[in-house]
């Protein structure tokens, strides 16, 4: 990603645009000459002759051997233009302990990340990509190039998803990123299941998992947590040259399998699951059975008190509610409001109204839209006991919602066709420490919109 929005490149005024672009290509294949006489005539600015200087050997004073052995490249360097840009480079080159050499081995940075840093220094552009930027971090971090890094972290969070969360907290807490760390940990409280099933869930040093494991506020069942860990358990065993077998997947977990909560499982997620797995020792399965059993309980190494898991928020965004004679009525009609939000939230679900008329039982489809690309959706039915109350139907996970962007919520019901309604719909609603705004949706074909109808909560974690 070019951050011209906080760089904007100025176009060379009266320029030789066919020679500026061949300059611009020899500087990118770290060409060795430039053979016009007059290029620095080509730049109106001292910024854009700075910039021809990039990857560039031309009057280059310094080179650096980046990258593993068998995976090295030779990158020219100019030490005034990167003493000025980084302290550490500074004191390399020009510190009471400066060294003359020619040449510089940086065997622990990609040479992919180290160019995106000289690109940096150089031409004032931020050029990250999402297989380089962890890397692009690192390079930052080591050579204090503060501002590089504060774009790489930006750049984490926007992409952050419950597929990269956890590797995601592990590297933060490596490079001391409490924001990004936070911003984490929102992520796999809210969406634990999804990123307990996820790939880089594998990927993760152990006392991420440990912090995980232990983890409060963990919104999933304990048999996720339990079959994630053993995922995990596997992956490590091949990482350490071990066969994957039970033995060895109890020995890499080692003091982490008595963080997971097994005794508050379900029972029949504890018999037909971990019971079964095999890492549980005959004692540990027996002991177990009889906490859930026994009157007198026997004394666990697992904890054995449940996780808090995380309280919903509930955004109510009418004022009251009413029912008539002929209304609200449900023919496979679609009821759709759409909303935005001032901070990420994950919506958990909806809370809609039920009968008008006595007891009754829905059939409720729900989905959740971005740009007329569907987020989340799910079929479900919920009881209602004849009052206005509303009732929660809930998404299969919660759906990760960007600030500053109008969602689409939609719900076609099927059911008894009278229920209640509401009235005097608000288009802004504060909810704790979130701001929710409401818009009609053109997808709305059953009546509702901002000032009445159904879809009348939002149930989301914050």
């Amino acid at each position: 990603k070019m951050a011209a929005d906080i760089f904007p490149r100025k176009k060379p005024a009266n320029t030789n645009t066919t020679a500026v672009q061949q300059y611009h290509q020899q500087n990118l294949n770290n060409n060795n000459t430039i053979p016009a006489p007059n290029w620095q005539g080509l730049y109106p600015t001292i910024r854009e002759r700075n910039a021809v200087m990039f990857n560039n050997d031309l009057m280059a004073d310094v080179h650096f051997v980046v990258g593993p052995p068998g995976g090295t490249q030779r990158l020219p360097g100019h030490k005034y233009v990167l003493a000025v840009g980084s302290s550490v480079f500074h004191a390399m080159f020009y510190g009471e302990l400066a060294e003359d050499k020619d040449e510089i081995r940086i065997p622990d940075v990609e040479p992919a990340a180290f160019l995106a840093m000289l690109k940096y220094i150089y031409c004032d552009e931020i050029d990250l990509a999402a297989d380089t930027v962890l890397a692009t971090l690192y390079a930052a971090k080591k050579y204090i190039v503060p501002h590089l890094a504060r774009a790489c972290v930006n750049f984490l969070e926007t992409s952050l998803s419950a597929k990269n969360a956890c590797v995601l907290l592990s590297q933060s807490c490596l490079f001391e990123e409490p924001d990004l760390t936070q911003r984490c940990w929102e992520v796999i409280d809210a969406q634990a299941e999804l990123a307990l099933k996820s790939e880089g869930f594998c990927d993760i040093d152990f006392q991420t998992l440990e912090s995980i494991l232990r983890r409060e506020t963990l919104n999933a069942k304990e048999i996720v947590v339990f079959e994630a860990a053993l995922n995990w358990a596997e992956v490590e065993c091949q990482r350490q040259e071990l066969t994957a077998t039970i033995e060895n997947k109890r020995k890499v977990l080692g003091k982490a399998l008595y963080l997971i909560r097994i005794p508050t499982m379900a029972l029949d997620d504890f018999a037909n699951g971990a019971a079964q797995s095999g890492i549980l020792t005959l004692n540990e399965t027996n002991d177990i059975f009889l906490w859930y059993t026994a009157a007198k309980k026997p004394e666990l190494q697992f904890v054995s008190k449940p996780r808090k898991g995380l309280v919903p928020q509930r955004c109510h965004r009418f004022q009251s509610c009413a029912y008539r004679s002929n209304q609200w009525r449900y023919r496979g009609r679609c009821d759709s409001i759409q909303f935005a939000v001032d901070k990420r939230v994950f919506i958990a679900g909806f809370g809609l109204y039920g009968s008008s008329c006595g007891s009754a039982e829905y059939s409720a489809k729900i989905e959740l839209k971005r740009q007329g690309v569907i987020l989340g959706q799910n079929l479900s039915k919920y009881f209602s006991d004849g009052s206005s109350n509303t009732f929660p139907v809930w998404f299969e996970y919660p759906v990760q919602i960007e600030p500053d962007t109008f969602y689409t919520a939609s719900v076609i019901l099927d059911g008894n066709e009278l229920s209640y309604f509401g009235q005097e719909g608000m288009t802004e609603v504060q909810c704790g420490k979130v701001t929710v705004q409401f818009q009609c949706s053109s997808d709305s074909t059953n009546g509702t919109g901002v000032q009445g109808g159904q879809i009348p909560e939002l149930i989301f974690y914050a």
